[in-house]
């Protein structure tokens, strides 16, 4: 089936312009002050076992197409991952798709590296800024609301490829924070009943689909469930399974029954 297509992406999006009588704090806008909508400058993207970090870009401000067109490209991944994706970055793309009366996205396999931190560790920030900075000893580019203004306001084609290159960055420094953290979850695709499409291989090893594992603890749960703590010898995870589970090791292994 040739294994799991997982998808990173991120997107950068423009601010509403609207009509204000003052600046400051504490500041009621309505709806009614908006001139322009929000929308999405560029989206840019990568597949897991690929080098090249592609993106789409708007046509001054109009954002159709490169909507639609992430679209197609989601509906052939089985996992998508983005930084706070689940709450914003997937939203955004819903959001904008039902105002241009496009069909509606595919529902993909999420995962959000932001959920993660915050699910597995205490660290001081969980911005992705954060997180490469204490994991992988860089951060993001620095940029400047001047880039939107020079975006939004002006057309400016040179503030826009930083951009790009901004939202570039970001999704490199995605894949690596995530494979970071990855170590500490479940994952969200079993990999060998991915590939082999049998549940009955579910003892195999469901972060990369190896079939070389073996037990490692026999712990029965406090109902006296018996559960089984088993050991990747290739990717060395472990990984816990069900009795009866186990039992399709065993007639796999040693031909027990």
């Amino acid at each position: 089936m040739g294994g799991i297509k997982r998808l990173f992406y991120d997107i950068e999006t423009s601010p509403n312009i609207v009509f204000s009588w003052r600046t400051g704090n504490k500041l009621h806008i309505s709806h009614d002050n908006i001139i322009q909508e929000r929308s999405i400058i560029c989206i840019c993207y990568k597949w897991e076992n690929q080098n090249r970090v592609y993106s789409i870009t708007w046509d001054n401000g109009d954002d159709k197409n490169l909507v639609k067109e992430f679209s197609d490209i989601v509906s052939s991944a089985d996992e998508i991952i983005a930084h706070n994706g689940d709450k914003f970055d997937y939203k955004w793309l819903n959001g904008r798709n039902l105002i241009h009366g496009l069909p509606p996205i595919p529902k993909a396999k999420t995962i959000d590296t932001l959920k993660l931190a915050r699910k597995h560790f205490y660290f001081n920030s969980n911005t992705l800024d954060y997180l490469s900075k204490v994991l992988l000893g860089e951060g993001k580019m620095e940029t400047t609301f001047g880039l939107w203004k020079d975006i939004c306001l002006l057309n400016d084609q040179t503030a826009l490829r930083k951009m790009v290159r901004y939202c570039k960055k970001d999704v490199e420094l995605l894949q690596r924070i995530w494979e970071k953290l990855r170590e500490y979850d479940a994952p969200a695709t079993h990999a060998a009943v991915f590939e082999t499409g049998n549940m009955s291989d579910r003892w195999m090893c469901p972060y990369c689909g190896s079939p070389d594992v073996s037990l490692s603890k026999t712990r029965p749960t406090p109902r006296g469930i018996v559960q089984r703590q088993m050991q990747c010898g290739e990717c060395h995870r472990y990984y816990t399974i069900a009795d009866s589970v186990f039992k399709n090791y065993l007639v796999a292994k040693e031909g027990v029954k």
